[in-house]
Protein backbone atom coordinates (compact mmCIF):
# COMPACT_ATOMS: atom_id res chain seq x y z
CA UNK A 1 0.00 0.00 0.00
CA UNK A 2 1.60 3.32 -0.86
CA UNK A 3 2.46 6.05 1.68
CA UNK A 4 -0.56 8.30 0.70
CA UNK A 5 -2.99 6.11 0.88
CA UNK A 6 -1.76 4.40 4.19
CA UNK A 7 -1.15 7.77 5.38
CA UNK A 8 -4.89 8.63 4.78
CA UNK A 9 -6.08 5.67 7.39
CA UNK A 10 -4.53 7.47 10.13
CA UNK A 11 -7.63 8.90 12.14
CA UNK A 12 -6.06 9.83 15.50
CA UNK A 13 -4.73 13.65 16.34
CA UNK A 14 -3.67 14.94 12.54
CA UNK A 15 32.26 11.69 12.26
CA UNK A 16 35.34 11.29 11.70
CA UNK A 17 36.56 8.12 13.60
CA UNK A 18 39.19 5.52 13.68
CA UNK A 19 38.73 1.82 13.67
CA UNK A 20 34.99 1.81 12.89
CA UNK A 21 33.97 4.57 11.64
CA UNK A 22 30.15 6.12 11.65
CA UNK A 23 29.10 7.06 8.32
CA UNK A 24 27.98 10.59 7.87
CA UNK A 25 25.59 11.18 4.80
CA UNK A 26 26.06 14.66 2.97
CA UNK A 27 22.86 16.67 2.73
CA UNK A 28 22.17 18.01 -0.64
CA UNK A 29 20.34 20.61 -2.18
CA UNK A 30 20.91 24.56 -1.22
CA UNK A 31 20.03 26.69 1.32
CA UNK A 32 16.49 26.93 0.43
CA UNK A 33 15.60 23.60 -1.30
CA UNK A 34 14.94 20.73 0.93
CA UNK A 35 17.74 18.38 2.09
CA UNK A 36 17.24 14.95 0.41
CA UNK A 37 18.52 11.86 2.48
CA UNK A 38 17.78 8.00 2.35
CA UNK A 39 17.78 5.56 5.26
CA UNK A 40 16.94 1.46 4.81
CA UNK A 41 16.54 0.26 7.84
CA UNK A 42 16.82 -3.85 7.18
CA UNK A 43 19.06 -6.72 8.47
CA UNK A 44 22.74 -6.35 9.62
CA UNK A 45 25.69 -8.57 10.71
CA UNK A 46 28.77 -6.69 12.29
CA UNK A 47 31.76 -7.53 14.04
CA UNK A 48 30.87 -5.40 17.40
CA UNK A 49 33.57 -7.11 19.56
CA UNK A 50 36.55 -7.96 17.34
CA UNK A 51 36.38 -11.63 18.14
CA UNK A 52 33.10 -12.49 16.20
CA UNK A 53 30.52 -10.99 13.55
CA UNK A 54 27.52 -10.54 15.87
CA UNK A 55 24.53 -11.85 13.29
CA UNK A 56 20.92 -10.83 13.56
CA UNK A 57 21.67 -7.16 13.80
CA UNK A 58 19.47 -4.34 12.63
CA UNK A 59 20.76 -0.94 10.75
CA UNK A 60 20.04 1.68 9.15
CA UNK A 61 22.96 1.08 6.68
CA UNK A 62 23.75 -2.40 5.31
CA UNK A 63 26.27 -4.49 7.97
CA UNK A 64 27.18 -1.08 8.75
CA UNK A 65 26.64 1.46 12.14
CA UNK A 66 23.68 3.73 11.29
CA UNK A 67 24.81 6.77 9.48
CA UNK A 68 25.39 10.14 11.31
CA UNK A 69 22.31 12.05 9.40
CA UNK A 70 23.05 15.94 9.22
CA UNK A 71 20.49 18.55 8.38
CA UNK A 72 20.76 22.85 8.70
CA UNK A 73 18.54 24.78 11.02
CA UNK A 74 15.83 26.20 9.17
CA UNK A 75 16.39 24.01 5.83
CA UNK A 76 13.38 21.88 4.79
CA UNK A 77 14.38 18.27 5.28
CA UNK A 78 12.68 15.09 3.00
CA UNK A 79 13.92 11.99 4.66
CA UNK A 80 13.14 8.66 2.50
CA UNK A 81 12.47 5.46 4.56
CA UNK A 82 12.37 2.06 2.36
CA UNK A 83 11.88 -0.66 5.50
CA UNK A 84 14.02 -3.77 4.71
CA UNK A 85 12.95 -5.76 8.12
CA UNK A 86 10.95 -7.99 7.89
CA UNK A 87 8.18 -6.53 10.24
CA UNK A 88 6.45 -2.68 10.61
CA UNK A 89 8.82 -0.10 11.95
CA UNK A 90 8.60 3.75 12.19
CA UNK A 91 11.45 6.41 12.90
CA UNK A 92 11.01 8.98 15.29
CA UNK A 93 13.92 12.19 15.61
CA UNK A 94 14.40 11.71 19.22
CA UNK A 95 14.42 15.71 20.46
CA UNK A 96 13.37 17.44 17.55
CA UNK A 97 10.23 19.96 17.57
CA UNK A 98 8.73 18.24 14.24
CA UNK A 99 5.27 18.90 13.33
CA UNK A 100 2.56 15.86 15.16
CA UNK A 101 2.52 14.15 11.76
CA UNK A 102 6.18 13.34 11.11
CA UNK A 103 7.23 12.16 14.79
CA UNK A 104 6.97 8.48 14.08
CA UNK A 105 5.12 6.71 16.38
CA UNK A 106 2.85 3.79 15.15
CA UNK A 107 -0.71 4.59 14.48
CA UNK A 108 -0.79 7.40 16.89
CA UNK A 109 0.99 10.10 13.89
CA UNK A 110 1.09 7.51 10.99
CA UNK A 111 0.38 3.71 10.18
CA UNK A 112 3.83 2.08 10.44
CA UNK A 113 6.42 1.46 7.26
CA UNK A 114 5.26 -2.28 6.40
CA UNK A 115 8.19 -4.79 4.92
CA UNK A 116 9.39 -3.38 1.27
CA UNK A 117 7.42 -0.05 1.96
CA UNK A 118 8.78 3.45 1.58
CA UNK A 119 7.52 6.40 3.73
CA UNK A 120 8.79 10.03 3.40
CA UNK A 121 9.01 12.47 6.43
CA UNK A 122 9.02 15.93 5.74
CA UNK A 123 9.70 18.65 8.52
CA UNK A 124 11.94 21.73 8.80
CA UNK A 125 14.14 21.40 12.14
CA UNK A 126 13.26 24.42 14.14
CA UNK A 127 16.58 24.06 16.54
CA UNK A 128 20.29 23.32 15.47
CA UNK A 129 22.13 21.03 18.22
CA UNK A 130 22.66 17.07 18.29
CA UNK A 131 19.35 14.67 18.14
CA UNK A 132 18.91 11.23 17.11
CA UNK A 133 16.87 8.97 15.29
CA UNK A 134 15.05 5.60 16.14
CA UNK A 135 12.15 3.50 15.64
CA UNK A 136 8.47 3.55 18.09
CA UNK A 137 7.93 0.34 16.90
CA UNK A 138 9.00 -2.87 18.58
CA UNK A 139 10.99 -0.08 20.54
CA UNK A 140 13.05 -2.99 23.29
CA UNK A 141 14.48 -5.51 20.30
CA UNK A 142 14.51 -3.30 17.01
CA UNK A 143 17.09 -0.12 19.60
CA UNK A 144 19.03 -3.46 21.23
CA UNK A 145 19.40 -4.91 17.94
CA UNK A 146 21.09 -1.47 16.44
CA UNK A 147 18.60 0.95 15.44
CA UNK A 148 19.81 3.92 16.67
CA UNK A 149 21.57 6.94 15.07
CA UNK A 150 23.26 10.27 15.36
CA UNK A 151 20.70 13.57 13.59
CA UNK A 152 22.83 16.68 13.63
CA UNK A 153 21.42 19.84 13.20
CA UNK A 154 23.92 22.35 11.90
CA UNK A 155 23.35 25.94 13.22
CA UNK A 156 22.37 28.23 10.14
CA UNK A 157 26.17 29.81 10.66
CA UNK A 158 29.47 27.70 10.84
CA UNK A 159 30.56 27.26 14.17
CA UNK A 160 34.65 27.74 14.95
CA UNK A 161 35.33 24.52 15.48
CA UNK A 162 38.36 22.62 14.32
CA UNK A 163 36.71 18.86 14.04
CA UNK A 164 33.30 18.08 14.73
CA UNK A 165 32.73 13.89 16.29
CA UNK A 166 29.46 12.62 16.97
CA UNK A 167 30.14 9.30 19.19
CA UNK A 168 27.33 6.78 19.86
CA UNK A 169 27.16 5.44 23.08
CA UNK A 170 25.82 2.10 23.57
CA UNK A 171 25.64 -1.78 25.32
CA UNK A 172 25.08 -4.40 23.41
CA UNK A 173 23.76 -7.66 25.16
CA UNK A 174 26.04 -10.00 23.94
CA UNK A 175 27.04 -13.81 25.19
CA UNK A 176 31.04 -14.75 24.95
CA UNK A 177 30.49 -16.19 21.30
CA UNK A 178 29.56 -12.04 20.05
CA UNK A 179 25.74 -13.33 19.72
CA UNK A 180 22.76 -11.73 21.12
CA UNK A 181 21.26 -12.96 24.30
CA UNK A 182 18.07 -12.13 25.89
CA UNK A 183 17.54 -8.47 25.70
CA UNK A 184 15.30 -8.35 28.76
CA UNK A 185 14.06 -10.15 32.14
CA UNK A 186 11.08 -9.49 34.06
CA UNK A 187 13.06 -8.89 37.30
CA UNK A 188 15.64 -6.41 36.13
CA UNK A 189 11.99 -4.60 34.09
CA UNK A 190 10.68 -4.28 37.75
CA UNK A 191 14.00 -2.53 38.83
CA UNK A 192 16.75 -0.68 36.82
CA UNK A 193 16.23 -2.62 33.37
CA UNK A 194 18.88 -5.22 31.92
CA UNK A 195 21.89 -4.21 31.17
CA UNK A 196 24.50 -5.05 28.25
CA UNK A 197 27.43 -6.78 28.39
CA UNK A 198 29.48 -5.00 26.07
CA UNK A 199 29.99 -1.21 25.94
CA UNK A 200 30.90 0.63 22.68
CA UNK A 201 31.48 3.84 20.81
CA UNK A 202 30.76 4.24 17.53
CA UNK A 203 29.87 -0.01 17.38
CA UNK A 204 33.02 -0.32 18.68
CA UNK A 205 35.16 -1.35 21.84
CA UNK A 206 37.47 1.08 22.44
CA UNK A 207 37.94 3.03 18.98
CA UNK A 208 40.50 5.08 18.38
CA UNK A 209 39.36 8.65 17.00
CA UNK A 210 41.79 11.15 14.87
CA UNK A 211 41.73 14.78 16.17
CA UNK A 212 43.70 17.82 15.19
CA UNK A 213 46.41 18.84 17.94
CA UNK A 214 45.99 21.66 19.55
CA UNK A 215 42.27 22.44 17.70
CA UNK A 216 39.04 23.21 19.62
CA UNK A 217 37.14 19.64 18.93
CA UNK A 218 32.66 19.80 19.18
CA UNK A 219 32.71 16.67 20.79
CA UNK A 220 28.85 14.86 20.98
CA UNK A 221 27.97 12.28 23.10
CA UNK A 222 24.72 10.82 22.58
CA UNK A 223 23.46 7.94 24.61
CA UNK A 224 21.15 5.43 22.80
CA UNK A 225 21.46 2.67 25.18
CA UNK A 226 17.78 1.07 26.60
CA UNK A 227 18.99 1.29 30.16
CA UNK A 228 22.64 2.83 31.37
CA UNK A 229 22.92 5.98 33.00
CA UNK A 230 26.27 6.78 31.90
CA UNK A 231 28.96 8.38 34.24
CA UNK A 232 31.33 9.70 32.02
CA UNK A 233 34.66 11.82 32.11
CA UNK A 234 37.41 13.02 30.15
CA UNK A 235 40.91 12.30 30.97
CA UNK A 236 44.37 14.12 28.91
CA UNK A 237 42.57 17.12 28.30
CA UNK A 238 40.18 20.40 29.49
CA UNK A 239 36.46 20.68 28.21
CA UNK A 240 33.73 22.97 27.98
CA UNK A 241 30.33 21.48 28.51
CA UNK A 242 28.57 23.97 25.55
CA UNK A 243 25.09 21.64 25.26
CA UNK A 244 22.50 19.29 26.71
CA UNK A 245 19.51 17.51 24.28
CA UNK A 246 20.71 20.14 21.74
CA UNK A 247 19.72 23.35 23.72
CA UNK A 248 22.60 25.29 23.94
CA UNK A 249 23.82 26.61 27.56
CA UNK A 250 23.94 30.25 28.14
CA UNK A 251 27.01 29.85 29.89
CA UNK A 252 29.36 27.28 29.15
CA UNK A 253 30.97 24.81 31.78
CA UNK A 254 34.05 23.47 32.67
CA UNK A 255 33.85 19.56 32.72
CA UNK A 256 35.66 19.00 35.87
CA UNK A 257 33.95 16.16 37.38
CA UNK A 258 31.74 12.95 35.56
CA UNK A 259 28.94 13.86 33.51
CA UNK A 260 25.59 11.72 34.04
CA UNK A 261 24.14 11.33 30.69
CA UNK A 262 20.91 9.17 30.64
CA UNK A 263 19.06 6.95 27.54
CA UNK A 264 18.24 9.83 24.83
CA UNK A 265 20.14 12.37 26.44
CA UNK A 266 22.73 14.24 24.41
CA UNK A 267 25.67 16.52 25.73
CA UNK A 268 28.08 18.72 23.17
CA UNK A 269 31.58 19.33 24.58
CA UNK A 270 34.52 21.23 23.19
CA UNK A 271 37.63 19.52 23.90
CA UNK A 272 40.71 21.39 23.84
CA UNK A 273 43.02 19.02 22.01
CA UNK A 274 46.74 18.06 23.64
CA UNK A 275 49.80 20.12 21.37
CA UNK A 276 51.94 17.15 20.86
CA UNK A 277 51.14 14.50 18.21
CA UNK A 278 49.47 11.12 19.51
CA UNK A 279 48.72 12.18 22.82
CA UNK A 280 45.87 10.39 23.75
CA UNK A 281 42.53 11.73 25.32
CA UNK A 282 40.68 9.39 27.15
CA UNK A 283 36.31 9.18 27.35
CA UNK A 284 35.97 7.15 30.43
CA UNK A 285 32.82 5.79 31.71
CA UNK A 286 32.81 4.99 35.82
CA UNK A 287 31.32 2.06 36.65
CA UNK A 288 30.03 0.75 40.25
CA UNK A 289 32.69 1.32 42.77
CA UNK A 290 35.77 2.91 41.48
CA UNK A 291 35.94 1.22 38.24
CA UNK A 292 36.52 2.59 35.29
CA UNK A 293 36.36 1.92 31.38
CA UNK A 294 37.55 3.85 28.73
CA UNK A 295 34.99 3.86 25.93
CA UNK A 296 37.00 5.81 23.17
CA UNK A 297 40.40 7.90 22.92
CA UNK A 298 40.90 10.71 20.76
CA UNK A 299 44.61 10.99 19.68
CA UNK A 300 46.05 13.83 18.53
CA UNK A 301 47.65 14.53 14.78
CA UNK A 302 49.09 16.77 12.79
CA UNK A 303 51.02 20.06 13.87
CA UNK A 304 49.43 21.98 16.96
CA UNK A 305 46.38 24.60 16.18
CA UNK A 306 46.86 26.07 19.37
CA UNK A 307 43.47 27.32 20.03
CA UNK A 308 42.50 28.40 22.90
CA UNK A 309 39.05 27.47 25.06
CA UNK A 310 39.32 31.01 26.33
CA UNK A 311 38.32 32.04 22.88
CA UNK A 312 34.98 29.67 23.15
CA UNK A 313 31.97 31.39 22.80
CA UNK A 314 28.10 30.20 23.85
CA UNK A 315 26.57 28.45 20.86
CA UNK A 316 24.03 30.93 19.27
CA UNK A 317 20.51 30.40 21.07
CA UNK A 318 17.18 28.23 19.66
CA UNK A 319 14.33 30.11 19.54
CA UNK A 320 12.43 27.81 21.88
CA UNK A 321 9.77 30.30 22.74
CA UNK A 322 9.95 30.59 26.64
CA UNK A 323 6.73 30.02 29.19
CA UNK A 324 5.35 31.97 30.77
CA UNK A 325 5.45 31.15 34.91
CA UNK A 326 3.26 33.85 35.94
CA UNK A 327 0.05 32.76 34.29
CA UNK A 328 1.36 29.12 33.77
CA UNK A 329 -1.06 26.31 35.33
CA UNK A 330 0.43 23.74 37.43
CA UNK A 331 0.47 19.56 36.73
CA UNK A 332 1.79 16.64 38.92
CA UNK A 333 3.34 13.87 37.32
CA UNK A 334 4.43 10.84 39.53
CA UNK A 335 5.96 8.01 38.24
CA UNK A 336 5.19 4.93 40.28
CA UNK A 337 4.50 1.52 40.42
CA UNK A 338 1.71 0.17 38.31
CA UNK A 339 -1.56 -0.67 40.19
CA UNK A 340 -1.76 -3.84 38.14
CA UNK A 341 0.90 -5.60 37.48
CA UNK A 342 -0.21 -7.96 34.89
CA UNK A 343 -0.48 -7.56 31.18
CA UNK A 344 -3.62 -7.90 29.10
CA UNK A 345 -3.64 -11.30 27.35
CA UNK A 346 -4.43 -9.71 23.78
CA UNK A 347 -0.98 -9.15 22.29
CA UNK A 348 0.21 -5.37 21.03
CA UNK A 349 0.92 -3.75 17.85
CA UNK A 350 4.61 -3.21 18.28
CA UNK A 351 5.90 -5.77 20.79
CA UNK A 352 4.56 -5.76 23.62
CA UNK A 353 5.70 -7.93 27.02
CA UNK A 354 3.46 -9.80 28.91
CA UNK A 355 3.86 -7.37 32.47
CA UNK A 356 3.00 -3.99 33.98
CA UNK A 357 5.22 -2.84 36.60
CA UNK A 358 5.08 0.99 36.23
CA UNK A 359 2.52 3.81 35.82
CA UNK A 360 1.94 7.85 35.65
CA UNK A 361 -0.13 8.78 38.13
CA UNK A 362 -1.37 5.58 38.91
CA UNK A 363 -2.52 4.88 34.76
CA UNK A 364 -0.57 2.24 33.02
CA UNK A 365 0.22 3.20 29.03
CA UNK A 366 -3.14 1.87 27.59
CA UNK A 367 -4.93 1.18 30.67
CA UNK A 368 -6.70 -2.18 29.84
CA UNK A 369 -5.20 -2.84 26.32
CA UNK A 370 -1.45 -3.48 25.76
CA UNK A 371 0.72 -0.31 25.51
CA UNK A 372 0.36 0.58 21.80
CA UNK A 373 -0.34 4.25 20.48
CA UNK A 374 -3.42 2.77 18.75
CA UNK A 375 -4.97 2.31 22.14
CA UNK A 376 -2.83 4.94 24.33
CA UNK A 377 -5.84 5.25 27.10
CA UNK A 378 -6.77 8.20 28.82
CA UNK A 379 -4.43 11.50 28.15
CA UNK A 380 -2.86 12.09 31.49
CA UNK A 381 -3.36 15.90 30.81
CA UNK A 382 -5.51 17.59 28.00
CA UNK A 383 -3.22 21.38 27.61
CA UNK A 384 -4.82 24.08 26.00
CA UNK A 385 -2.73 25.20 22.60
CA UNK A 386 -0.77 28.20 23.51
CA UNK A 387 -0.95 28.09 26.96
CA UNK A 388 1.80 27.59 29.52
CA UNK A 389 2.33 25.00 32.46
CA UNK A 390 4.34 24.16 34.69
CA UNK A 391 5.07 20.23 35.65
CA UNK A 392 6.26 18.78 38.79
CA UNK A 393 7.70 15.79 37.80
CA UNK A 394 8.45 12.95 41.01
CA UNK A 395 9.66 10.04 41.13
CA UNK A 396 8.74 7.59 43.80
CA UNK A 397 11.15 4.98 43.10
CA UNK A 398 14.53 3.68 43.67
CA UNK A 399 14.91 3.76 40.19
CA UNK A 400 16.44 6.41 37.58
CA UNK A 401 13.63 7.34 34.86
CA UNK A 402 14.74 9.47 31.96
CA UNK A 403 11.64 10.99 31.10
CA UNK A 404 11.27 11.93 27.58
CA UNK A 405 8.87 14.51 25.99
CA UNK A 406 8.55 14.49 22.42
CA UNK A 407 7.47 17.66 20.39
CA UNK A 408 8.72 19.86 23.37
CA UNK A 409 11.61 22.06 25.08
CA UNK A 410 10.84 21.44 28.78
CA UNK A 411 12.42 24.47 30.61
CA UNK A 412 14.14 23.80 33.92
CA UNK A 413 12.92 25.86 36.77
CA UNK A 414 15.61 26.55 39.61
CA UNK A 415 14.73 26.69 43.56
CA UNK A 416 13.99 29.61 43.18
CA UNK A 417 11.05 29.22 41.18
CA UNK A 418 12.27 31.08 37.87
CA UNK A 419 13.59 29.79 34.83
CA UNK A 420 16.95 28.51 34.65
CA UNK A 421 17.54 29.34 30.99
CA UNK A 422 18.15 25.61 30.17
CA UNK A 423 15.82 23.33 28.60
CA UNK A 424 15.45 19.09 27.81
CA UNK A 425 13.64 17.27 25.96
CA UNK A 426 14.94 14.26 28.32
CA UNK A 427 14.79 14.99 31.87
CA UNK A 428 16.91 12.28 34.21
CA UNK A 429 14.69 11.45 37.44
CA UNK A 430 16.99 9.77 39.73
CA UNK A 431 15.83 7.94 42.96
CA UNK A 432 13.40 10.09 44.71
CA UNK A 433 13.72 13.27 43.05
CA UNK A 434 11.31 15.88 42.47
CA UNK A 435 11.99 18.84 39.21
CA UNK A 436 9.79 21.16 38.20
CA UNK A 437 9.62 22.27 34.17
CA UNK A 438 7.92 24.72 32.34
CA UNK A 439 6.35 23.63 28.67
CA UNK A 440 4.54 26.13 26.11
CA UNK A 441 1.90 24.02 24.94
CA UNK A 442 2.93 25.75 21.31
CA UNK A 443 2.53 22.30 19.53
CA UNK A 444 -0.93 20.52 18.45
CA UNK A 445 -1.16 17.06 18.80
CA UNK A 446 -1.20 13.85 21.32
CA UNK A 447 2.24 13.53 22.53
CA UNK A 448 4.41 10.39 24.02
CA UNK A 449 5.48 11.18 27.76
CA UNK A 450 7.91 8.20 28.90
CA UNK A 451 10.39 6.91 30.46
CA UNK A 452 13.46 6.07 27.86
CA UNK A 453 14.66 3.10 29.97
CA UNK A 454 13.01 1.07 27.52
CA UNK A 455 11.47 -1.21 29.43
CA UNK A 456 10.02 0.71 32.03
CA UNK A 457 8.22 2.09 28.88
CA UNK A 458 7.24 -0.93 27.51
CA UNK A 459 6.01 -2.19 31.02
CA UNK A 460 3.63 0.94 31.52
CA UNK A 461 5.55 3.97 31.73
CA UNK A 462 4.29 6.04 29.32
CA UNK A 463 1.39 8.01 28.39
CA UNK A 464 -0.51 10.89 26.35
CA UNK A 465 0.14 14.74 26.43
CA UNK A 466 -3.07 16.53 24.36
CA UNK A 467 -2.61 19.50 22.79
CA UNK A 468 -5.40 21.00 21.60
Amino acid sequence: MAPLSRRALITTGLCASGFVPLLSQMVSGGPSSPISLSLAPGPARYPLTGAAVTEAMMSYAADAPPPVLRLRQGQPARISVLNNLSEITTVHWHGVRVPFAQDGVPWLTQVPIGPGETYVYDFTPPDAGTYWYHPHCNTLEQIARGLAGVLIVDEAEDQAFDADIAVLVRDFRLGKDGQFIAFASPRNMARGGTFGTVSTADWAVDPVISAPAGGLVRLRLVVTDVTRVYDLSLQGAEAMLVALDGQPLVNPEALSEGLLIAPGQRADLVVRMPDLADETVSLVMRLRGKEERVLARLVASGPSLSRRLADLRPLPPNPTALPDLAQAEALDFVFGWSPEGNAPESGGFCGDVPYRFWSINRQVFGGDAPPDPARPGTPLAELRLGKSYRFRLRNETQNDHPIHLHGFAMHLIGPDGKLTGQARDTILLRSHDVTEVAVLADNPGDWVFHCHVIEHQKTGLAGIIRVS
